[in-house]
This record gives structure tokens, sequence and C-alpha cells, in this order.
């Protein structure tokens, strides 16, 4: 999460911000992140942009992988988000991050600056996600890549005492997407941008017990207060769903997929 929202989704106020840096601090996070780096395969002096760099984990990141002559660039519509990536603008060994207030609809930096663009829960939360492809095409230099991680959430599979509240409370929280199951179309509009799809691959989250410090134990406090009055769920339902989750114990099961796309530039 982090990045384009629409006029109804979700707002990356402070609060919010610092929830989403607690669940991308969490380990299942930080496997995710780990996918990442690996299909981008940085080399040092590599000119990166981060769309929608949240909490900028991933910008710090790939700052120590493509090391001081390298180029690490972000963009995030969120003032919150950016007060906290700036904490982590200067990296050992790497370049300052360059970090601005942008939008992925016009990205505000030249054409060809760039060797790789990526981009991890943001294209969701777009609504011309075509639009945006092209935008990010311009400022890749030819053969470039772009590298792309969004969630289906149709994947999600989430125990619960009450499985109707649950369709009910997730039909609700898709409510702060774009497109909720942009996966599942996003090969084919990498294909009629001029992109080439060369590497696709899911990256799973599965947690088998409640714990806060788990992805879904910090996504409960996000869900639960965005859901009321969305889908018909009042407060005192999705109050009851959150407590319910944690009430779970050893019991508890979440699971959920994202995919992870890399394309390059033709």
């Amino acid at each position: 999460m982090g990045g384009e929202v629409d006029e109804d989704g979700l707002r990356f106020d402070a609060a919010v911000s610092r929830q989403i840096e607690a669940v991308y601090t969490t380990s299942d996070v930080v496997e995710q992140r780990r996918a990442v780096r690996a299909a981008l395969a940085l080399r040092p002096g590599d000119r990166v942009l981060d769309v929608g760099f949240g909490p900028g984990l991933l910008a710090a990141e790939m700052a120590a992988e493509v090391g001081p002559n390298g180029r690490i660039c972000g963009i995030d519509i969120s003032e919150s988000m950016l007060a906290i990536a700036r904490t982590r603008a200067d990296v050992p060994g790497g370049p300052g991050l360059e970090l601005e207030l942008g939008s992925v609809a016009r990205i505000p930096h030249p054409a060809e600056s760039f060797d790789v663009v990526v981009s991890t829960q943001v294209f969701e939360y777009v609504d011309a996600v075509a639009d945006a492809l092209e935008e990010v095409r311009r400022v890749l230099r030819p053969a470039g890549r772009v590298v792309l991680l969004d969630t289906d959430w149709g994947s999600v599979v989430w125990r619960s005492s009450d499985d109707e509240r649950m369709a009910r409370v997730l039909t609700a929280f898709e409510d702060h997407l774009a497109d909720p199951h942009l996966p599942r179309t996003l090969a084919d509009v990498l294909a009629k941008t001029g992109f080439t799809p060369t590497h696709q691959q899911v990256v799973p989250i599965l947690n088998t017990a409640y714990d806060q410090h788990t992805y879904s134990g910090g996504l409960i406090d996000i869900v639960s207060e965005f859901v009321p009055g969305h889908a018909g769920v009042t407060e005192e339902e999705a109050r009851a769903w959150a407590d319910d989750l944690r009430g779970l114990g050893a019991s508890y099961f979440f699971s959920l997929n994202r995919y992870l796309f890399v394309a390059s530039a033709l």
C-alpha cells in the first residue's frame, strides 16, 4: 500500500502511514521485498525510480545495491509517507534518496531518465493503468525494465467464526482500490503499452497464528477502520470482526497472493 488513491479510497494520512510502516517492517513484508529485489537484479550505477515509495524501506535497500554511483528517486502522493521515508534518505554506501511528492499520472522526470522503474502495491489503486504505464515507459531508457507487485484480493483466505460477515468485510475493503483483481489483466496491459513481459511469479503471505507483528495482524486495524459505511458494514460489525480474529489464537489462518511482474520496454 501507499501510492495512488481515488476520491473514496484509503487516505494515507499520518495515522494510516504509521500503521503501514509497522506492517512493512513485519517479516512477511521483509520477505516480499527480498523477492522484489531479486527480480530487480540491480547493479552498481543503476538509476531507479520507485513509484509509490511508501515508508521508504525498499528505496533504502535499493540504494545500498546501486552504490554511490547509482541513483534512487521516488515519488508518492502522500505527504505523511514522504515525511517517514525521508528519515531513511541517507544510506551508508549508497546515494542519498531523492524523494518528492508526485503521481504516476505525471512523473516529474524527463524522458529516458531511468534504467528501472519499480512499484509495489500501487497500480491496484490507479484508475487508468494503461496511461500510467505509458508514463512509466516514457521515463525508462530503451530496454529499461519495470517491476510491479500487486495483490489479487480475491486470493484472500481468512478464517473467521462468521464466514458471511468476513465476506462482507472483505468486499467492503475492496472499495479502497481501483482494481482489486489487477494481476489477472496486468500482463495484457503491459503488452499493449509497449512492454514485453519477461517474468511473473506469485509472492504468497501465510500467517497460521494470530500475531500483531505479522502482515495480517497489522492489516486488521487498517481494515476495521476503513470498512464502516462501505458495503453496508457498520462500526459495530467491524469491531466484532476484528475481535473475532484476534481471539482465534492458534486457530488463526490467513493467506494472500501477491503477483510480481517484470517487463522490458520496447
